[in-house]
Protein backbone atom coordinates (compact mmCIF):
# COMPACT_ATOMS: atom_id res chain seq x y z
CA UNK A 1 0.00 0.00 0.00
CA UNK A 2 1.23 3.34 -0.24
CA UNK A 3 -0.25 6.96 -0.52
CA UNK A 4 -1.58 7.26 -4.15
CA UNK A 5 -3.41 4.09 -3.70
CA UNK A 6 -4.90 4.85 -0.99
CA UNK A 7 -6.18 8.37 -2.20
CA UNK A 8 -7.88 6.51 -5.08
CA UNK A 9 -9.44 4.01 -2.78
CA UNK A 10 -10.67 6.94 -0.73
CA UNK A 11 -12.03 9.03 -3.45
CA UNK A 12 -13.79 12.04 -2.33
CA UNK A 13 -13.56 11.16 1.60
CA UNK A 14 -9.59 11.97 0.91
CA UNK A 15 -11.02 15.52 1.37
CA UNK A 16 -11.58 15.34 4.81
CA UNK A 17 -8.09 14.83 5.89
CA UNK A 18 -5.06 18.30 5.41
CA UNK A 19 -2.25 15.61 5.00
CA UNK A 20 -2.21 12.10 4.35
CA UNK A 21 0.80 9.83 4.98
CA UNK A 22 2.12 6.37 3.96
CA UNK A 23 5.45 5.76 5.58
CA UNK A 24 7.47 2.74 5.36
CA UNK A 25 8.36 2.03 8.89
CA UNK A 26 8.52 4.11 12.27
CA UNK A 27 8.27 3.86 15.98
CA UNK A 28 5.17 4.88 16.62
CA UNK A 29 2.16 7.06 14.16
CA UNK A 30 0.87 8.04 17.59
CA UNK A 31 3.98 9.48 18.71
CA UNK A 32 5.28 10.91 15.32
CA UNK A 33 1.90 13.01 15.39
CA UNK A 34 1.94 14.25 19.10
CA UNK A 35 5.59 15.25 18.59
CA UNK A 36 4.43 17.60 15.44
CA UNK A 37 2.83 20.64 16.95
CA UNK A 38 1.88 22.44 14.06
CA UNK A 39 0.47 19.15 12.68
CA UNK A 40 -2.88 20.25 10.81
CA UNK A 41 -6.24 19.15 12.31
CA UNK A 42 -6.86 15.55 10.85
CA UNK A 43 -3.41 14.76 9.99
CA UNK A 44 -3.41 10.95 8.91
CA UNK A 45 0.07 8.86 9.29
CA UNK A 46 -0.16 5.05 8.56
CA UNK A 47 2.56 2.59 8.81
CA UNK A 48 3.20 -0.51 7.38
CA UNK A 49 5.71 -1.68 9.66
CA UNK A 50 5.30 -0.04 13.66
CA UNK A 51 8.30 -1.07 15.69
CA UNK A 52 7.12 0.50 19.18
CA UNK A 53 3.56 1.03 19.64
CA UNK A 54 1.62 1.25 22.94
CA UNK A 55 -1.81 0.34 23.63
CA UNK A 56 -3.77 1.20 26.85
CA UNK A 57 -1.84 0.87 30.39
CA UNK A 58 0.95 1.66 28.37
CA UNK A 59 1.33 -2.16 27.09
CA UNK A 60 3.69 -1.97 24.27
CA UNK A 61 4.13 -3.80 20.91
CA UNK A 62 5.58 -4.11 17.13
CA UNK A 63 3.88 -5.08 14.11
CA UNK A 64 5.39 -7.27 11.71
CA UNK A 65 5.71 -5.62 8.44
CA UNK A 66 2.86 -5.47 5.79
CA UNK A 67 0.68 -7.54 8.14
CA UNK A 68 -0.79 -5.42 10.74
CA UNK A 69 -2.33 -2.11 10.08
CA UNK A 70 -0.88 1.12 12.12
CA UNK A 71 -2.97 4.18 11.67
CA UNK A 72 -2.94 7.60 13.12
CA UNK A 73 -5.16 10.20 13.03
CA UNK A 74 -4.79 14.38 14.63
CA UNK A 75 -7.86 15.82 15.45
CA UNK A 76 -7.74 19.59 16.93
CA UNK A 77 -11.11 19.52 18.71
CA UNK A 78 -12.19 22.94 20.63
CA UNK A 79 -11.96 23.24 23.26
CA UNK A 80 -15.31 22.86 24.28
CA UNK A 81 -15.01 19.05 22.95
CA UNK A 82 -12.87 18.55 25.88
CA UNK A 83 -15.29 17.42 28.74
CA UNK A 84 -16.65 15.29 26.40
CA UNK A 85 -13.61 13.73 25.37
CA UNK A 86 -14.32 10.00 26.79
CA UNK A 87 -16.57 9.17 24.27
CA UNK A 88 -14.17 9.32 21.32
CA UNK A 89 -12.63 6.33 22.27
CA UNK A 90 -15.59 4.75 21.58
CA UNK A 91 -16.29 6.79 18.89
CA UNK A 92 -12.80 5.18 17.31
CA UNK A 93 -14.26 1.70 18.42
CA UNK A 94 -17.05 2.01 16.71
CA UNK A 95 -15.61 3.25 13.38
CA UNK A 96 -13.83 -0.36 13.36
CA UNK A 97 -16.64 -2.15 13.41
CA UNK A 98 -18.28 -0.15 10.61
CA UNK A 99 -15.61 -1.74 8.29
CA UNK A 100 -15.72 -5.06 9.85
CA UNK A 101 -19.11 -5.89 10.27
CA UNK A 102 -18.43 -9.26 12.07
CA UNK A 103 -16.59 -7.52 15.07
CA UNK A 104 -17.90 -6.45 18.06
CA UNK A 105 -16.39 -4.23 20.74
CA UNK A 106 -15.28 -4.84 24.30
CA UNK A 107 -15.68 -1.58 26.33
CA UNK A 108 -14.27 0.37 26.05
CA UNK A 109 -12.61 -0.12 22.41
CA UNK A 110 -11.45 -3.55 22.12
CA UNK A 111 -12.41 -4.63 18.97
CA UNK A 112 -13.11 -8.33 19.06
CA UNK A 113 -14.29 -11.39 16.97
CA UNK A 114 -15.54 -14.10 19.06
CA UNK A 115 -13.95 -12.73 22.17
CA UNK A 116 -10.48 -12.81 20.16
CA UNK A 117 -8.74 -9.72 19.57
CA UNK A 118 -8.49 -8.11 16.28
CA UNK A 119 -7.69 -4.37 16.64
CA UNK A 120 -6.31 -1.85 19.74
CA UNK A 121 -6.89 1.69 20.03
CA UNK A 122 -5.35 4.11 21.41
CA UNK A 123 -6.34 7.89 22.18
CA UNK A 124 -3.96 10.28 23.62
CA UNK A 125 -4.22 13.89 24.09
CA UNK A 126 -2.14 17.00 24.78
CA UNK A 127 -2.28 21.04 25.52
CA UNK A 128 -6.17 20.23 26.00
CA UNK A 129 -5.91 23.63 28.26
CA UNK A 130 -4.33 25.75 25.81
CA UNK A 131 -5.23 24.19 22.49
CA UNK A 132 -6.21 21.02 22.38
CA UNK A 133 -4.55 18.03 20.31
CA UNK A 134 -5.90 14.53 20.18
CA UNK A 135 -4.40 11.57 18.59
CA UNK A 136 -6.73 8.40 17.11
CA UNK A 137 -4.16 5.71 17.00
CA UNK A 138 -5.71 2.12 15.50
CA UNK A 139 -3.23 -1.57 15.30
CA UNK A 140 -5.74 -3.90 12.92
CA UNK A 141 -3.94 -7.60 12.62
CA UNK A 142 -4.47 -8.21 9.08
CA UNK A 143 -2.29 -11.41 7.77
CA UNK A 144 -1.09 -12.56 10.99
CA UNK A 145 -0.82 -16.49 10.97
CA UNK A 146 -1.85 -17.71 14.28
CA UNK A 147 1.74 -18.44 15.67
CA UNK A 148 2.38 -14.41 14.88
CA UNK A 149 -0.33 -13.43 17.23
CA UNK A 150 1.25 -11.08 19.94
CA UNK A 151 -1.37 -13.02 22.44
CA UNK A 152 -3.16 -16.34 22.53
CA UNK A 153 -6.72 -14.95 22.13
CA UNK A 154 -5.69 -12.40 19.39
CA UNK A 155 -6.83 -13.11 15.91
CA UNK A 156 -6.62 -11.69 12.35
CA UNK A 157 -8.63 -10.36 9.41
CA UNK A 158 -6.59 -13.53 7.41
CA UNK A 159 -7.20 -15.92 10.26
CA UNK A 160 -11.01 -14.90 10.23
CA UNK A 161 -11.78 -15.40 6.42
CA UNK A 162 -12.00 -12.06 6.10
CA UNK A 163 -10.35 -9.56 3.59
CA UNK A 164 -7.16 -8.14 4.76
CA UNK A 165 -6.15 -5.91 1.42
CA UNK A 166 -4.49 -2.84 3.39
CA UNK A 167 -5.81 -0.43 1.50
CA UNK A 168 -9.35 -1.67 1.38
CA UNK A 169 -9.25 -1.73 5.57
CA UNK A 170 -7.14 2.10 5.56
CA UNK A 171 -9.56 3.72 3.03
CA UNK A 172 -12.68 2.25 5.11
CA UNK A 173 -11.13 3.11 8.49
CA UNK A 174 -10.19 6.75 7.46
CA UNK A 175 -14.02 7.02 6.26
CA UNK A 176 -15.42 5.46 9.25
CA UNK A 177 -13.27 8.13 11.56
CA UNK A 178 -14.36 10.59 9.82
CA UNK A 179 -18.20 9.84 10.03
CA UNK A 180 -18.08 8.80 13.70
CA UNK A 181 -15.74 11.83 15.26
CA UNK A 182 -18.44 14.05 13.07
CA UNK A 183 -21.28 12.61 15.41
CA UNK A 184 -18.37 13.14 18.78
CA UNK A 185 -18.10 16.82 17.41
CA UNK A 186 -21.67 17.76 16.72
CA UNK A 187 -22.89 15.32 20.04
CA UNK A 188 -25.42 13.11 17.82
CA UNK A 189 -27.26 10.73 20.02
CA UNK A 190 -26.85 8.19 17.40
CA UNK A 191 -23.09 7.46 18.62
CA UNK A 192 -23.95 6.51 21.98
CA UNK A 193 -26.96 4.45 20.61
CA UNK A 194 -24.76 2.46 17.38
CA UNK A 195 -22.39 1.62 20.36
CA UNK A 196 -24.41 0.14 22.88
CA UNK A 197 -25.95 -1.94 20.22
CA UNK A 198 -22.12 -2.97 19.10
CA UNK A 199 -21.17 -3.36 22.56
CA UNK A 200 -20.76 -6.99 23.76
CA UNK A 201 -19.51 -6.36 26.98
CA UNK A 202 -23.06 -5.39 27.91
CA UNK A 203 -25.18 -7.47 29.86
CA UNK A 204 -21.94 -9.87 30.69
CA UNK A 205 -20.73 -10.52 34.03
CA UNK A 206 -17.77 -8.88 34.14
CA UNK A 207 -14.35 -7.98 36.15
CA UNK A 208 -13.38 -4.73 36.34
CA UNK A 209 -9.46 -3.95 37.55
CA UNK A 210 -9.02 -0.29 38.13
CA UNK A 211 -6.06 1.64 40.44
CA UNK A 212 -5.09 -1.94 42.15
CA UNK A 213 -8.62 -2.68 42.78
CA UNK A 214 -10.91 -5.67 41.37
CA UNK A 215 -14.58 -5.36 40.82
CA UNK A 216 -16.93 -7.90 39.32
CA UNK A 217 -20.85 -7.57 38.63
CA UNK A 218 -22.88 -7.20 35.86
CA UNK A 219 -21.95 -4.47 32.65
CA UNK A 220 -25.80 -3.05 32.30
CA UNK A 221 -24.77 0.32 30.62
CA UNK A 222 -22.74 2.85 28.95
CA UNK A 223 -23.24 6.46 30.36
CA UNK A 224 -23.30 9.60 28.60
CA UNK A 225 -19.66 9.97 29.02
CA UNK A 226 -18.99 6.98 28.24
CA UNK A 227 -18.09 5.01 31.39
CA UNK A 228 -19.48 1.90 31.74
CA UNK A 229 -22.32 0.90 34.57
CA UNK A 230 -21.86 -2.14 36.54
CA UNK A 231 -24.02 -3.53 38.86
CA UNK A 232 -21.91 -5.08 42.15
CA UNK A 233 -22.26 -6.36 45.28
CA UNK A 234 -22.08 -2.55 46.37
CA UNK A 235 -24.51 -1.29 43.71
CA UNK A 236 -24.43 0.56 40.47
CA UNK A 237 -20.72 1.75 40.00
CA UNK A 238 -19.37 3.78 37.08
CA UNK A 239 -15.98 3.05 35.65
CA UNK A 240 -14.19 5.80 33.55
CA UNK A 241 -11.56 3.50 32.85
CA UNK A 242 -10.15 0.13 33.86
CA UNK A 243 -9.00 -2.88 32.42
CA UNK A 244 -12.27 -5.16 31.62
CA UNK A 245 -12.70 -8.65 31.72
CA UNK A 246 -15.68 -10.98 30.41
CA UNK A 247 -16.42 -13.88 32.75
CA UNK A 248 -19.24 -15.74 30.92
CA UNK A 249 -21.63 -15.14 28.13
CA UNK A 250 -24.47 -12.87 28.54
CA UNK A 251 -27.45 -14.40 29.86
Amino acid sequence: MDEPTLRTRLGAAASAYARLRVVAQTGSTNADLLAEGDAPDRSALIARHQTAGRGRLDRRWESAPDKQLALSVLYRPAARLVDRMGLLPLAAGLAVVDVVHQAGLKWPNDVLIGGRKLCGILVEAADLSTRPRVVVGCGVNLALEREELPVAHATSLALEGIDHDPARIAAGLLEALENRVQQWTCGSPALLKDYRERCVTLGRQVRVARWGEIVEGRAVDVSATGSLLVDTPRGREEFSAGDVTHLRPAT
